[in-house]
């Protein structure tokens, strides 16, 4: 596959923000509720892609597709965004990791009845064994909480697999910016019920943390919401680009070595290494039903 026809790369750069995401969130926390730095986050990067669609004279969508970005914009942003908030509140981050490391799964599944997507059996085991890389790095040293609260990161992560479909539904009609500009542009808009907070809580917060918000609204999501919808557009399966969320703990860690000082123990090499054999093995497997197909042209 040529570079140009790949999704690789716009996968990475996704998972790249948006495991820098988890770092900045964390410090921008401490000026920020979850739900008003949701709200600012988005609200930045609508306003990103508000100048960029005026400057590239983007294209409306249709008005028969307009339910299906409101769609989009509500389980990608709103929905997830909420289920989400409340779910971390009550269990541990070791159990929030565990259970939104499930959206790769639950989207191959998902894919499979609604675009009739079939994996093999060497990239269903390595999901597994991705799934299993997770666990070991983000449990090994920590305490797993079963409460209501997995109930809510459950629904987080039905909610972000229903995105990502949406994602590869869009993108067959429109272009990766199109399709990411419309549905963050929805989720902002369902998200401004938190407005009047998140403006109160900007005007008291240091400078420090208003340039994490603008990163995180900028890097973490306009750019990487538009990444990861041209990955969609360009991947032959769903669960091809999905899958690339199991590194995102492992790269986390290293991003809050690198930025936030955080030293690694054994758990996170171990775990990393366990995920980057099981990614392996996954685009591997991809490449011998490839070749399978087309040899038997």
């Amino acid at each position: 596959m040529k570079l140009k026809n790949s999704f690789h790369p716009y996968a990475m750069v996704t998972i790249l923000f948006w495991s820098l995401a988890y770092v900045f969130t964390r410090l921008t926390l401490e000026s920020f509720s979850p739900f008003s730095l949701g709200f600012l986050r988005y609200f930045i990067a609508s306003c990103t892609l508000f100048f960029i669609a005026v400057f590239l004279k983007l294209k409306p969508p249709h008005t028969k597709d307009l339910p299906w970005f409101l769609a989009a914009g509500c389980m990608g942003f709103f929905l997830y965004m909420i289920a989400f908030n409340q779910g971390q509140a009550v269990v541990t981050a070791a159990t929030g990791s565990i259970v939104i490391a499930t959206v790769p799964v639950i989207t191959a599944l998902l894919a499979r009845f609604v675009y009739h997507e079939q994996l093999n059996g060497m990239q269903w085991v390595a999901m597994l064994l991705e799934f299993f890389g997770v666990a070991v790095l983000t449990l090994m040293n920590h305490t797993v909480s079963l409460n209501r609260g997995v109930l809510w990161l459950l629904l987080a992560a039905l909610a972000l697999s229903v995105y990502n479909l949406l994602q590869r539904k869009l993108t067959q009609t429109y272009t990766a910016l199109q399709t990411s500009t419309y549905s963050i542009f929805f989720g902002t808009l369902l998200l401004s019920v938190f407005a009047p907070t998140g403006m109160d809580k900007l005007s008291q917060a240091p400078s420090i943390h208003i340039l994490y918000l603008v990163i995180l609204g900028v890097c973490s999501s306009a750019i990487a919401y538009v990444s990861w919808a041209k990955a969609f557009s360009k991947a032959p399966k769903t669960s091809q680009v999905s899958n690339y969320m199991f590194v995102t703990p492992f790269l986390t860690s290293i991003l809050g070595f690198l930025l936030g000082g955080e030293i690694p123990d054994l758990a996170t090499f171990l775990g990393g290494c366990i995920i980057m054999l099981g990614v392996l093995m996954f685009h591997l497997g991809g490449h011998t039903d490839a070749k399978k197909r087309t040899s038997s042209k």
